[in-house]
């Protein structure tokens, strides 16, 4: 259900799939694209389509918790430079949400462009937690918005087209920064999320409900925030 603005000149960034008479808490899901882009997603498109199990399975896990889930809506198919379309969409699509459901915690849920969309919102008032699926980390990307907010990053290691080491190396940077991150690595793990769906549901479910203080995180995910080991290494956890 689009939230619309008819004085806006652009189509609302906020979808709602699920609303709440009292909302507790809020998930956005965010779909993948392509580096660059600036012709509009196509209604039904794949990197929409591989949302959807993820979208489904977390409506079924906070059934009865109200909940309200949605997703963003992108403008663009690209990420386009500098611009970051798809950072600046879940920024309004945040902007759009905060007057529906007041200050409640937002967890965003975001594959590849879209977990660097999630990432690079992570700063707004309204985010409290972060799960990325086979995120799009360059090296150097910001970690400070990160600060305050719980992190979780799902990486195949057999991903050719987002880079696992960039997840890795951002949990670390954004711990480093005073963050609470992990990256766990499913080993034999894609980036279309084909193989091992069911455990890529799982922890993916499991970390959202988590950081809704629902449950504890799933053991692959609570393993993958330990101390620092003693020589000084930076541990990663493999699921």
């Amino acid at each position: 259900m689009p939230v619309r603005d008819r004085r806006a000149a652009v189509q609302p960034a906020l979808v709602l799939d699920r609303t709440a008479a009292r909302p507790r808490a809020v998930v956005l899901l965010l779909h993948g694209g392509r580096e660059e882009g600036v012709e509009p997603p196509a209604r039904l498109s794949l990197p929409g389509a591989r949302m959807w199990p993820f979208t489904r399975a977390v409506l079924r896990a906070t059934d009865g918790y109200d909940v309200v889930v949605g997703r963003v809506r992108y403008r663009c198919r690209g990420w386009n430079g500098s611009r970051a379309d798809a950072a600046r969409d879940t920024r309004r699509a945040l902007d759009e949400l905060e007057p529906l459901v007041g200050p409640v915690p937002v967890v965003l849920v975001g594959h590849s462009m879209g977990g660097r969309a999630a990432l690079a919102a992570a700063g707004h008032d309204l985010v409290s937690g972060v799960v990325g699926l086979a995120p799009w980390c360059p090296p150097g990307e910001p970690v400070e918005q990160l600060t305050g907010r719980r992190t979780v990053l799902l990486h195949g290691d057999r991903d050719r087209v987002t880079d696992p080491r960039g997840s890795v190396e951002l949990a670390a940077r954004a711990r480093a920064a005073g963050a609470e991150a992990c990256a766990v690595l499913l080993p034999g793990g894609d980036h279309a999320m084909l193989r091992r769906p069911r455990t890529w549901h799982t922890l993916a479910t499991h970390s959202v409900t988590a950081l809704l203080g629902m449950e504890p995180f799933p053991g692959p995910v609570r393993h993958a925030f330990p101390e620092p080991a003693e020589d000084g290494t930076d541990p990663v956890q493999r699921a």
